[in-house]
């Protein structure tokens, strides 16, 4: 590092390269986003990946700086987030408003929603990352990445960790992408399933370990407290939950058909109770960091005001508070002119004065709101856990409650449908902000903690945004046309899962229609009230463990073809965190599981976005198979023992890597 200060030192950062790189790598990163998403219901943070691809292909410039790659990570984080539009905008396809996602409406969401979270989170950064004690376990986990693969720390013992590190990358994608490609042919099954009756009396129920490294190497990378937290809401899900429901209804079909319908229909709206007062409890703990955020923002403005701008350190620039200004209310205009021509185009044109006008206030205040608990959460257990399911939620119930209270008395019986679209569209804009406000702030603390010039990130970020919004949409079609999604008349068996998307769509058709079940979220609401409280409990007499409330909602309300290998990664992670305490150097060694586990998800995947194309082309569900449905059996026992024996050489490998490495420094 130079000799200069910090905050007056100038560094190759904002450069032409890097925005190519960091635009490229989030086009990947998207596309393979998107896709794992809807099959699984979560998505993956980038930023690591991306800082290390990063450090891989700047290498070879030797004026290439630390401060430069991270500008790449920021840029090629958007991937992570605004890929989660996808937990919302397929809803308009199942509930059959559109037969496809149009380009240009679907870019205009993403782009408008996610430049105005740009803007929403430079006033937070302050009070929520600079003068904040929150953790930020990805950003801190990304600028470590960064400084032990910059070229600014050039010594042996780094170099040889940057090694490591890039092989545990490459060989982790490497065999996820493998054994993806595996799954593919039906050798291995694509999970371990079994349903089956409880007692004599109807009862059913079942698991789904789903044999996917990308879920695995989630589980590790959240850790152990959402995982055991994870399996406590699929426990409360499917040990009590769907044998108790699938009871009282006395159905008659197969065991299979029986737990999934009563999963679907009645469940999982118990785990949208859970995860809203999660939220909402959330909420009622953030009211003085808002408080602080705002005031901290308007102490800046007064700085800048004054003349005084020039003597903020570099680190402490952001985009001066009049452009952010002039930036949100240039979108506040398309954006209400989007809503106003959805409006008119889906036959509700007497009214869209009020839902162009209401709509934009919505966003306004309903962004601003939702961008800060994302933010302060994202701070909290990083903006992969953050709440964006429970708060996409929230704003769709919202969003339902108001147009039944404002428009629905003045309309036709059978415009239901086109407020339902309606509801789905404005949350949509709202959920892009949230999301992307959620991974500004994280990844700002990456930037605080590697000495980067916060107006150049929030440049890099608007840029990252814009790019990943022309990606999703045709990803999104494309998916669309060779999967479907589940709960769309005439999808095949292989159709995606879009577990979110889904939710939402049910819980705005339910509102506005008046058809939902209240009581089955009134006791998730219950169930989330005594998780919150032994959670509250265990922060006082603990350390160590707790129960993020919002994860056990999402175990309930995600199937566990999605949750209980995300529990088994988190269980192998720590352990092998706790084996790693044993080591010469145990956060390297904890740090190459990290990226071992990055590289599983990066290379599952992209891969997986391959074969959607193959799919695509070939029009037939699984092009790939070489064998028949008789194999299915032996299949998951070969598949499973397989995934097994990968993790355990894989975690071994790494391991005594670490260690070699370790003897060479």
């Amino acid at each position: 590092m130079s000799g200069n200060h910090p905050g007056t030192e100038s560094r190759k950062e904002l450069t032409v390269r890097g925005l190519i790189l960091g635009v490229l790598i989030t086009v990947v990163f998207t596309a393979a986003n998107v896709f794992f998403g809807l099959k699984a219901g979560l998505t993956f943070a980038t930023s690591i990946p991306a800082a290390v691809l990063s450090m891989a292909l700047l290498r070879g410039f030797k004026d290439s700086t630390i401060q430069e790659n991270n500008i790449v990570q920021t840029i090629a984080s958007a991937a992570g987030t605004l890929s989660s539009i996808i937990f919302v905008l397929p809803g308009m396809i199942m509930i059959g408003w559109w037969t496809g996602f149009p380009f240009w409406i679907s870019f205009a969401i993403c782009a408008l929603g996610g430049i105005l979270g740009v803007m929403y989170s430079i006033p937070l950064r302050r009070a929520l990352v600079t003068t904040s004690d929150l953790p930020y376990p990805e950003g801190l986990a990304c600028a470590e990445v960064l400084k032990v693969g910059s070229g600014d720390e050039a010594n042996a013992d780094s170099v040889e960790e940057g090694r490591a590190g890039l092989l545990a990358v490459l060989w982790g994608s490497i065999v996820s992408a493998v054994f993806a490609v595996v799954v593919a042919t039906q050798v291995f099954a694509s999970d371990v399933v079994q349903y089956f009756r409880v007692g004599n009396k109807g009862a059913v129920s079942g698991y789904d370990f789903n044999l996917s490294f990308a879920l695995f190497a989630i589980g590790h990378l959240v850790g152990l407290s959402v995982g055991i937290a994870m399996l406590i809401g699929a426990l409360i899900g499917w040990g009590w939950g769907v044998p108790h429901y699938s009871l009282l209804a006395q159905a008659s079909g197969t065991v299979a058909d029986l737990a999934q319908g009563t999963w679907s229909h009645k469940v999982r709206f118990v785990g949208a109770g859970a995860i809203g007062v999660s939220a909402i409890w959330t909420l009622a703990k953030l009211v003085k960091p808002v408080i602080s955020g705002l005031t901290s923002a308007m102490a800046a403005s007064k700085v800048r005001k004054a003349g005084k701008a020039d003597s903020l350190p570099r680190t402490e620039r952001d985009i001066p508070i009049g452009i952010v200004g002039l930036i949100t209310l240039a979108c506040f205009l398309p954006i209400g002119w989007l809503l106003g021509y959805f409006g008119t185009t889906s036959g509700l044109g007497d009214h869209v004065a009020v839902l162009a006008i209401g709509g934009v206030a919505f966003v306004v205040l309903m962004g601003f709101f939702v961008s800060t608990v994302c933010g302060y959460m994202a701070g909290l257990i990083g903006s992969s856990n953050s709440p964006l399911s429970g708060v996409g939620i929230l704003v769709v119930i919202a969003a339902s409650l108001l147009l039944v209270a404002f428009v629905q008395p003045h309309v036709a019986p059978e415009a239901g449908k086109a407020l339902v679209a309606f509801a789905l569209f404005i949350t949509s804009v709202v959920f892009t902000v949230a999301a992307i406000a959620n991974n500004n702030l994280q990844d700002l603390k990456t930037g605080q903690l590697v000495d980067a010039t916060p107006w150049r990130q929030q440049v890099a970020l608007v840029i990252g945004v814009v790019a990943g919004a022309a990606v999703i949409p045709p990803v999104l079609d494309l998916l669309n046309k060779a999967y479907g999604f589940v709960g769309v008349a005439g999808v095949g068996a292989h159709a995606l899962p879009a577990p979110q998307a889904g939710l939402i769509s049910a819980l705005a058709n339910g509102v506005i229609t008046g058809n939902i079940d209240w009581s089955l979220i009134v006791t998730g609401i219950w169930i989330g009230v005594a998780i919150i409280i032994v959670d509250e409990i265990l922060a006082r007499t603990t350390k160590h463990m707790r129960i993020p409330p919002l994860a056990v909602g999402l175990g309930i309300y995600l199937p566990t073809v999605s949750t209980l290998m995300v529990v088994v990664g988190s269980v192998v992670g720590w352990y092998f965190d706790r084996r790693a305490d044993r080591a010469a150097k145990p956060e390297a060694t904890k740090q190459l599981g990290v990226l071992l586990a990055s590289g599983l998800i990066v290379g599952e995947s992209v891969i997986g976005v391959v074969i959607a194309f193959i799919v695509g082309l070939s029009g037939k569900g699984a092009p790939l198979a070489l064998v028949g449905e008789g194999f299915a059996g032996a299949a998951q026992w070969i598949g499973g023992i397989a995934f097994a024996a990968i993790v355990f050489v894989l975690y071994r490998w790494v391991a005594r890597m670490a260690s070699g490495s370790n003897r060479k420094a």
